[in-house]
């Protein structure tokens, strides 16, 4: 007897559909699977024999054969264990039912309990993609498959009352659509008016948030480097329903989705430390998961202590600033994640951290801060717009009684001016002024002639790049957006010029 189920699998963030097909024959008892699976798909027919028979149903004594097609594609993970049960109970017409429409996914317990699993958003944005309506899921990742709209979700406890529903004996409701509400105010694990002092350094991320533009912070140990980039997701723009759905996905197939919170409703702070591996940073293993960069993926990737980073993995970030994606070649074939994130990095200025300091001398020679400073290489150092000195905080501002700026009172600008070049961008595919093209900045950073005349000797004195040109004028109109004014004018490229690197290291 054969039987056909729908099922599918992750390639990357996308999702490919798969048949399981499952064939009863005569002859020895035996379980075959075929179709090129991984060693968790192998395994699977031990939890599909003890779940279907700890669910009161009969396992069939006869040869089973079970093929995941198309067989050029890797079959990983165990959430073929729903669909492959049901096939062998339909084989066995132990199940009757119209499969028209119908998608299974799940790993089982072996008590035939259904159990997280991961990548269930973007299988299911594909079954919609293809026609299909009804998705049968675990119960405890309904909440993740009903994001995606115009879909019945089924949410299976167990192996037996999936039987129950597809009997006709006892029908499971379908789970609620879930709506997206991104309007909540954040709570900021650090509050910008908690940060004293280092106002120029606030401007400088205020900046950047309104832009999702590049940084780079420089300064002595203790100047509150750190404490800045924790208080920068408190002052960054609400996701819009495209972008926290772009999150979700990314953190459904990393395994990160927590059960209880299904959407990603706050953008990603993501700070790795820098004994990361490269495959850590950017993406990779033997079959390619998300690393990092996609993890903060429109969020901000924070890299502390930035020299101390390996160089390889520093150079790789340098395609990903550019081009907003990270692709992955392995010899089964190349998987491309998004990674358009905002890179926040702090570093000290020599080994030490004293260089330049206005307390404590520096013990590094010359050589040896050259040699600190050139970890970076100049092609990365173009790629960031802002570079800023934190210096130290003076004991007066530690403990004046003077009050900042909250979070919320700065996040309302850079909410203001992220609306802007919402309205500005309308029909393209940008959203903020750092993803704009050379065509892009061409019609939209208009500038004044007095503006024009300050990039002109700037572009001559400071012998900037072309992309560090059209970095500078993306940062300009960005500062233009905060005031509120149409065109660039000398004042706003006056100080997107200041935000410059004083040196190339």
């Amino acid at each position: 007897m054969l039987a056909m189920v729908q099922s599918c699998a992750v390639v990357g963030l996308d999702g490919a559909l798969v048949e399981v097909e499952v064939d009863l024959a005569q002859g020895l008892p035996a379980f075959t699977i075929v179709g090129l699976p991984d060693t968790a798909v192998n395994e699977a027919k031990e939890r599909v024999r003890a779940a279907i028979r700890n669910s009161g149903l009969s396992f069939p004594l006869k040869r089973i054969t079970v093929n995941l097609a198309p067989a050029d594609i890797r079959k990983e993970g165990p959430s073929y264990d729903l669909p492959m049960a049901v096939g062998v109970l339909r084989a066995g017409e132990q199940v009757v039912f119209d499969d028209t429409g119908c998608l299974f996914l799940g790993e089982l317990g072996l008590d035939g309990a259904l159990r997280h699993t991961n990548g269930i958003l973007p299988m299911v944005a594909l079954a919609r993609d293809h026609g299909i309506t009804t998705v049968f899921v675990p119960a405890v990742d309904a909440a993740e498959a009903a994001l995606v709209e115009g879909m019945t979700i089924i949410p299976v406890e167990n192996l037996a009352a999936l039987v129950g529903h597809l009997r006709g004996d006892a029908p499971i409701p379908p789970a609620c659509p879930l709506a997206l509400d991104l309007d909540v105010e954040p709570t900021p694990a650090v509050d910008f008016s908690a940060v004293r002092g280092q106002e120029h350094v606030k401007r400088a991320l205020e900046v950047a948030a309104a832009g999702r533009h590049n940084v780079l912070m420089s300064g002595p140990p203790g100047a509150g480097k750190t404490l800045l980039a924790r208080a920068l997701p408190g002052i960054l723009p609400r996701m819009t329903p495209e972008e926290s759905l772009e999150a979700t996905k990314i953190f459904s197939v990393a395994g990160m989705l927590a059960t209880d919170q299904p959407v990603i409703r706050e953008r990603p702070f993501r700070a790795p430390h820098y004994t990361i591996s490269n495959a850590g940073l950017v993406g990779g293993g033997r079959w390619p998961r998300p690393g990092e960069i996609s993890l903060a993926h429109r969020g901000v990737l924070f890299l502390d202590e930035l020299p101390e980073f390996g160089q390889a993995g520093l150079e790789v970030l340098r395609q990903p600033l550019e081009d907003g994606t990270v692709t992955i070649s392995r010899v089964q074939g190349s998987v491309t994640f998004p990674a358009k994130f905002m890179l926040v990095g702090a570093m000290n200025p020599c080994p030490c951290g004293y260089a330049g300091d206005s307390v404590r001398e520096c013990t590094c020679s010359p050589t040896a801060i050259a040699k600190y400073q050139h970890r970076l290489s100049g092609p990365l150092i173009d790629r960031i717009d802002i570079h800023v000195e934190v210096p130290r905080v003076q004991y007066e501002k530690l403990t004046g009684n003077g009050q900042s700026e909250s979070s919320r009172t700065v996040r309302a600008r850079v909410q203001a001016a992220r609306e802007r070049q919402r309205a500005r961008f309308v029909g393209t595919n940008l959203i903020a002024n750092a993803d704009m093209g050379p065509s892009e900045v061409r019609k939209f950073c208009v500038t004044d002639q007095s503006a024009q005349s300050l990039l002109k000797s700037a572009m001559q004195q400071l012998h900037l790049s072309a992309r560090a040109y059209h970095r500078t004028l993306k940062l300009a109109r960005t500062i233009a957006d905060l005031a509120g004014a149409d065109q660039i004018t000398a004042i706003h490229a006056a100080e997107a010029l200041q935000y410059r690197a004083r040196k190339q290291i």
